[in-house]
């Protein structure tokens, strides 16, 4: 894959860099947010009562605000390298997979990060939020698409491994 313009440059670079933030920040607010629970049945953990699951909840919310962020500039980004790239798909397999396992996750992902919206907008304008919604929310994210979150995660390493070395590339 050789980039002949510098715009297809940039634009591979920041696809490369959002997509490895956001994986990173998207594996970290798994952790931190399931830390809220005790177990497989979403019962909130004893310490988190009255103010402290608030504190708890105004700590997870830069992660997720993270997530909002970086998701929709990696998206954007690697539509905007498709389009200057003009790469062959066909003689590079290996981003024709990538961009499949992509663009099939992309509409689920989206989805969630409405529910996250919901959450991060609740808890960053209103001070006195409602503690019982936010967590409602939290649990439905989980609850929705059940351990596509972790499936997500296997995927993008896999997109990594395909970006790396690169495999059913045509050697002209």
């Amino acid at each position: 894959m050789k980039n002949k313009n510098i715009l297809s440059k940039l634009f591979l670079y920041l696809t490369v860099l959002t997509g490895l933030v956001w994986l990173g920040g998207y594996i970290a607010r798994i952790i931190i947010t399931f830390q809220l629970f005790d177990g497989n049945q979403f019962e909130l953990r004893s310490i988190f009562v009255g103010d402290a699951l608030r504190a708890a909840l105004y700590a997870i919310n830069p992660a997720i605000t993270y997530n909002l962020l970086t998701y929709p500039i990696f998206l954007i980004s690697l539509i905007i390298f498709i389009f200057t790239a003009k790469l062959s798909l066909k003689e590079n397999g290996w981003l024709f997979i990538s961009l499949i396992l992509i663009f099939l996750t992309a509409p689920f992902e989206l989805f969630l990060l409405s529910i996250d919206y919901k959450i991060a907008t609740s808890v960053f304008y209103n001070p006195n939020f409602d503690t019982a919604a936010i967590l409602n929310l939290t649990i439905e994210r989980f609850k929705v698409l059940s351990s596509f979150p972790i499936i997500e995660v296997f995927i993008y390493c896999a997109i990594i491994y395909l970006f790396l070395f690169q495999p059913l590339q045509k050697k002209s």
